[in-house]
């Protein structure tokens, strides 16, 4: 029996922490074959180096990308993509994949769509029909679901927005997000063992906090950042553990602020590079707020019943639970929100929030269709018109 050859590409940590359920599934499937390609921030010693995890997980590495320059700039990130497109050509000619499976809306997930594209390689993607308005990110998610034929999404909403913008709704399944199943099958660990793993007070209250570039609109990153640092000043009985952003343009500035505040508050603030998912979904679970502008704070704190003080427009559009207080990009406007994250009455709301992105059991589903799907290379995808 020929196997499907299922090939998935990550370029973050996060992105890995969401595809790890999918990879591991199809890697055990007696019918499908699994291929990784690992690219951008996986590679880069500035952002961990983050693929030994992978390895360290069991799985194995059947190509490495190069494409990440040492730049934060609009053209660095622009040469990047360009570098993946040359590197991603090579390494899907030598694996002659069946299927490209892509998550979300990075830049380096622009590259090898691209490539998959003019080879005529199925492209299965992952978070299609979300909006995130405070990024260029929204502009590629929505370029991915042109180039793809098969669509998972998270939610019914985002499956109406996909085949909104002309595709089949025989292609496109809702299977809730895939960052739940996490939750559910990782092996989280208690607050001893987490400060063991990270060196945190466990004797005191933190907030988890992670806050990304907004890549477009008129939002400046830094200011916002600053002003939220500033807010934090204002909970000096709160320890606070910062992850550094993702490699986006404006990345640099953001992560030299995150180690300066460590420093400064060296009693109460830790910076880390790279978490890894369990002790990420760890440091969640025993904290008192997601602090930030992270998907992670409108996904998983919600399912979690953690509080989410959501600052700025980054993810605006997304569809966030009771328990997401957003708040503007000034301090006061963040000193407010995270009062009322930290109150009795809100920390009780928030365990009964209710989850938007499904049941936990995103992967399986996205395994099994991923089996029976056709992947004829001579198929011609017509844009569906929804009937008026």
């Amino acid at each position: 029996m020929t196997k499907r050859k299922i090939c998935v590409v990550t370029g973050t940590r996060a992105e890995y922490g969401l595809l790890y359920w999918v990879m591991k599934e199809v890697s055990s499937a007696p019918d499908l074959q699994l291929q990784i390609i690992v690219t951008g921030m996986h590679l880069s010693p500035e952002f961990g180096l983050t693929y030994r995890q992978i390895e360290a997980d069991g799985l194995v590495i059947d190509a490495k990308v190069e494409m990440l320059l040492s730049s934060d700039t609009e053209v660095g990130i622009s040469k990047s993509i360009g570098l993946g497109v040359i590197g991603f050509a090579d390494a899907m000619a030598r694996l002659a994949p069946d299927v490209l499976v892509v998550l979300g809306d990075r830049f380096e997930i622009l590259a090898a769509a691209q490539v998959a594209l003019v080879a005529g390689v199925t492209i299965a993607h992952i978070s299609g029909g979300e909006v995130t308005r405070g990024a260029i990110d929204d502009t590629i998610r929505h370029c991915l679901t042109k180039m793809a034929r098969y669509h998972f999404v998270a939610a019914e909403p985002y499956r109406r927005r996909v085949i909104q913008l002309g595709e089949s709704p025989d292609c496109v399944f809702n299977v809730g997000d895939p960052a739940l199943d996490n939750i559910v099958r990782l092996p989280l660990l208690s607050r001893e063992s987490l400060a063991q793993e990270i060196s945190l007070d466990i004797s005191r209250r933190y907030f988890l906090v992670t806050f990304h570039p907004t890549t477009v609109g008129a939002s400046d990153p830094d200011g916002t950042f600053s002003a939220l640092l500033k807010a934090l000043d204002e909970f000096p009985d709160f320890g606070v553990l910062l992850t550094k952003p993702n490699a986006d343009a404006g990345s640099r500035s953001l992560s030299k602020m995150v180690d300066g505040y460590a420093v400064r508050n060296a009693t109460r603030a830790i910076a880390v590079t790279s978490l890894g998912q369990v002790n990420y979904l760890s440091a969640m679970k025993h904290s008192s707020a997601v602090v930030g502008n992270s998907s992670s704070g409108i996904v998983e704190a919600p399912a979690m019943g953690i509080p989410t003080v959501n600052v700025g427009v980054r993810q605006d559009g997304r569809l966030k639970a009771s328990s997401v207080i957003d708040c503007g990009e000034d301090e006061i406007s963040i000193i407010e929100a995270l009062k009322k994250a930290t109150s009795e009455t809100f920390k009780r709301s928030a365990t009964g929030a209710v989850s938007l992105y499904g049941n936990c059991n995103a992967s399986t589903q996205i395994v099994n269709k991923l089996r029976e799907v056709s992947v004829d290379r001579r198929y011609a995808k017509h844009f569906y018109d929804i009937p008026a």
